[in-house]
């Protein structure tokens, strides 16, 4: 926090130290420009880039038009109520403040005899337009998401949300970068409890800055660090995160980031997607229950047929064909773990791949490796098969976070029932779930509501309820009003 500087009776004081402050003779972009108006020097701090030209422009010509007398006898009334017809405008009494505010986007105005420096928020950021996700597309429903504007994501999501209890609280973060952050939440809905505990939180965050914006937040806020299981969950999508608020949930909205952290989430919430609310109940049903079998295949297929392929006797009956009809080059063990590797491989050389070049990447992984990879022998057929069905459940998942965990998860498995076979397989299944049985989503319960049991709750996660039944909100955000 910087120490507090009041103005100074002497205007040339005033100036040269925010001067000095903003570096105004070391850095380009910023911009001092020293005016003289009604016989009263003026001076104009602003960030070049980040001010709207127009609005400028037409507030320096109302000011070029104004007599002496007309700033008489409160010049600082005259100003602020009268000859700046403007609607985002404030004062500061604090330079250092003010100084802060400039590096934000906002312009200050110092006016020579004036005791507050008048602050005009004509800020403008470069912004692309609020274009469908890329992770979370649908078939029918709203095609607009998230920016990396702070401003106009709060009102993206105010739109969708026209409730006089929605609260959009400002902090900072960042000894340095002062980042804006937004807390959004329903005041009517939300329990106070979380609120408190998430303002708290951030307001003990302690850094300089927050380069990687949402993920640094994150960091913070789940405190165990090596949980490779996300404890939050990411949208960019305004509808979904105004679906969570009704529920009760608490946003996070930071400037700089396309993605909005959604507070507090279990396992299950990243396991659903909103296609599945874009359709008929019934069928919204089936492509859930579609995307839980390919998560669970995500996970087990692989050490699953790894312990058939090496244990024949396991292999129940009519299930015969399950194991590799020819052995490759190299040990099944290793085979699966060279194609993992691979595939990761292949996903980091994709999002560094030029648009142009995609398909001759898939090209290249698909016909000159996989395909000369099974023809030398290197690879079984059985290998690429069961492999694919893997990836494919990895990339149903809708949480890009969780299919991450999940890929660590079903390479641990692979390794553990090579080592130590059936027996390994079960107890490092049970070790899993009491993993995440342990793990708390601010002091919620990760697999709730298997755990602590929950019927009603469990009956909307594997089906998807039809909205008219769909009137009480998740007892685990001890919502204030928990009847829709």
């Amino acid at each position: 926090m910087s120490e507090k500087q009041p103005l100074m009776k002497s205007y040339d004081r005033n100036v040269n130290y925010l001067k000095d402050r903003l570096s105004v003779d070391k850095s380009f972009d910023i911009i001092n420009l020293d005016l003289e108006y009604a016989d009263r020097r003026m001076a104009m701090f602003m960030v070049d880039g980040f001010v709207k030209d127009e609005i400028l422009h037409y507030i320096m010509k109302l000011l070029s038009k104004l007599e002496p007398e007309q700033l008489e006898p409160d010049p600082f009334e005259k100003l602020f109520k009268k000859h700046l017809p403007y609607i985002e405008i404030d004062y500061e009494e604090d330079l250092n403040k003010a100084g802060d505010l400039v590096l934000s986007g906002p312009t200050a105005l110092i006016v020579e005899g004036l005791s507050k420096i008048i602050m005009i928020d004509a800020r403008t950021y470069p912004v692309r337009g609020p274009a469908e996700p890329d992770l979370e597309r649908v078939v029918r429903g709203a095609r607009d998401g998230y920016v990396e504007t702070i401003v106009f994501n709060t009102a993206l999501t105010r739109r969708r949300i026209r409730d006089r209890s929605l609260r959009m609280e400002y902090m900072q973060i960042g000894r340095r970068s002062k980042t804006d952050i937004c807390l959004c939440y329903l005041e009517d809905i939300a329990d106070d409890g979380n609120v408190k505990h998430l303002k708290n939180t951030l307001s003990s965050i302690d850094t300089d800055g927050l380069p990687m914006a949402e993920k640094t937040v994150e960091e913070y806020l789940e405190g165990r660090h090596w949980n490779p299981y996300p404890t939050i969950r990411y949208t960019e999508r305004p509808d979904t995160a105004a679906a969570h608020l009704y529920e009760g949930h608490v946003i996070i909205i930071i400037d700089g980031s396309p993605s909005v952290i959604i507070t507090p989430t279990t396992y299950w919430h990243h396991l659903q997607h909103a296609e599945e609310y874009r359709q008929k109940p019934f069928v919204g049903s089936y492509l859930r229950f579609v995307r839980f079998v390919a998560v669970w295949l995500s996970l087990f297929v692989l050490p699953l047929y790894y312990l058939l392929s090496a244990y024949p006797d396991l292999v129940p009956e009519g299930l015969e064909f399950i194991g590799p009809s020819e052995a490759g080059a190299l040990p099944l063990l290793v085979q699966f773990v060279i194609a993992e590797l691979g595939i990761d491989m292949l996903r980091m050389a994709a999002i560094h791949t030029p648009s142009a070049l995609a398909t001759a990447l898939g090209l290249v992984a698909a016909i000159m490796i996989g395909q000369v990879a099974v023809t030398v022998g290197l690879f079984s057929n059985e290998v690429v098969l069961y492999l694919a069905v893997a990836v494919m459940g990895t990339y149903a998942t809708p949480s890009y976070e969780m299919s991450l965990a999940n890929r660590i998860a079903r390479l641990l498995f692979l390794i553990v029932a090579s080592i130590f076979g059936p027996a390994g397989f079960v107890i490092a299944i049970t070790i899993y779930l009491l993993y995440l049985a342990q793990i708390k989503s601010f002091h919620i319960p990760y697999l709730w509501p298997f755990l602590p049991f929950d019927y009603r709750a469990i009956r909307d996660i594997i089906i998807r309820a039809p909205m008219p039944l769909k009137n009480r909100r998740p007892s685990f955000l001890h919502p204030k009003d928990p009847d829709r």
